[in-house]
């Protein structure tokens, strides 16, 4: 059984910046690096889940989006972490769209190329769109950070979130996945 964890990528690892689309404005987040090493060695695999609207609008290209991408992986290999794959549904909200949250579909797809068990994994966001996509899959959990548009999200749909987790950020939501898949283990500062 492979399990893993679904993130979004703006916000939750890396700093919210409007359309963000130049590797000089890519900034992670605090304790990220850390946080996804620590879900590794647990066993799960790492996927980023993204709605890149900002392609369809014409504000900028695909080559913009996997530029940044890959500068996102080179900063991770140096802590030896492996996204297994990042997802990113480049259509505007108005364009048909297979994959766009809170579409599940890439979750979906995971799930097929890498034999995921859902049920057994988590969706990490920062909008209630991403938890929307976790919930759609079947995930275990849906996790809200309160990094990037979090707060906010928690302030809108207080109603619509008795279902997921809200934590502070990306190291807490690591820190309470694997107290739920060990809970033997004491708890650590990330």
């Amino acid at each position: 059984m492979k399990r893993a964890v679904f993130l979004d990528r703006d916000g939750v690892l890396n700093e919210e910046k409007h359309y963000l689309h130049r590797v000089e404005d890519f900034a992670l987040l605090p304790g990220v690096p850390l946080a996804l090493g620590r879900l590794a060695a647990a066993g799960f695999l790492l996927f980023v889940v993204t709605n890149q609207s900002g392609i369809g609008r014409g504000y900028f290209t695909q080559a913009d989006v996997d530029k940044l991408h890959a500068h996102l992986r080179a900063q991770l290999s140096r802590d030896r972490i492996q996204l297994r794959k990042i997802y990113v549904a480049p259509e505007a909200p108005d364009q048909p769209s297979h994959g766009r949250k809170p579409s599940p579909q890439f979750l979906f797809d995971a799930r097929d190329e890498f034999g995921i068990e859902l049920a057994q994994s988590y969706m990490i966001g920062d909008k209630l769109i991403d938890l929307e996509c976790g919930w759609n899959a079947g995930v275990k959990r849906s996790i809200l950070v309160r990094t990037g548009y979090g707060r906010k999200a928690e302030s809108e749909n207080a109603g619509q979130l008795r279902d997921a987790v809200v934590l502070d950020d990306l190291p807490a939501a690591a820190e309470w996945i694997l107290q739920q898949a060990n809970p033997q283990q004491p708890t650590s500062s990330i």
